[in-house]
């Protein structure tokens, strides 16, 4: 198996499979794709080092692995998709590049550092800066009671047990019947015991939980766990 890319190899490899006139190019454009990569992780670098309790990842996600993660993103109609940990955005251009015009975007950051650069580099993301844990009351004070599909970046490694438990409570409870949850689990620690924990974790809050196949192409490699049909009982 070949060794994964680097960044810099990988968003070159993204944008050169790219027609001038596709829509990942045109959302780019119109959602200030050209920002620099290699600024995203030197603000997300900065970060990590500032507050370590807040970011967890050494690096963002690739753009393959935002890919993955947002095809439980609707493509029609007018949903509301949340996106919790943002980050510097490595999702949330993928997300947008699905979600349709009349759809809404939320990002849920607790970060400061984090929710600034959010709100400088895209101006279009509708940013809250708040602890997921208070998710259901974050969206009733923006008007959201439910959502379409909750996409997750955060560090669920730095949450303790209970914080993971109340986290997924709020998720389900804001989601629609049919609408999908869908987190990073990154390859090398699916046997570790905190990550089978939380797998557990994710087994009793939700109904289906499939786990999607590895993305060889991100630092460190990685796959997803999508979640639908909230186990109301817990």
């Amino acid at each position: 198996m070949s060794a994964p890319q680097q960044p810099n190899e990988q968003w070159t490899e993204m944008q050169s499979r790219q027609p001038a006139g596709s829509p990942e190019a045109v959302g780019a454009a119109a959602k200030g794709g050209s920002r620099s990569v290699w600024s995203e992780y030197r603000t997300f670098v900065r970060r990590a080092l500032r507050e370590p309790s807040t970011v967890g990842a050494v690096i963002p996600s690739s753009p393959v692995l935002a890919r993955e993660m947002a095809r439980v993103v609707p493509t029609s109609d007018h949903p509301v998709v949340v996106e919790l940990g943002p980050g510097t955005g490595a999702l949330s251009g993928a997300v947008a590049e699905r979600l349709p015009a009349a759809g809404r975007h939320i990002a849920v950051e607790l970060d400061t550092g984090m929710v600034e650069h959010l709100r400088t580099s895209m101006p279009w993301l509708e940013v809250i800066q708040g602890d997921a844990q208070q998710l259901g009351q974050l969206l009733t004070e923006a008007g959201v009671q439910s959502v379409d599909a909750v996409v997750s970046g955060l560090p669920w490694s730095l949450f303790a047990g209970d914080s993971q438990t109340r986290i997924l409570e709020e998720v389900g409870g804001v989601l629609v019947p049919g609408g999908a949850f869908t987190t990073i689990a990154y390859a090398h620690a699916l046997g570790m015991p905190g990550a089978r924990s939380f797998r557990r974790r994710l087994g009793r809050a939700f109904d289906e939980v499939v786990t999607t196949r590895t993305v060889w192409r991100n630092l460190p490699p990685a796959r997803t766990y999508v979640c639908r049909r909230p186990s109301r009982s817990g």
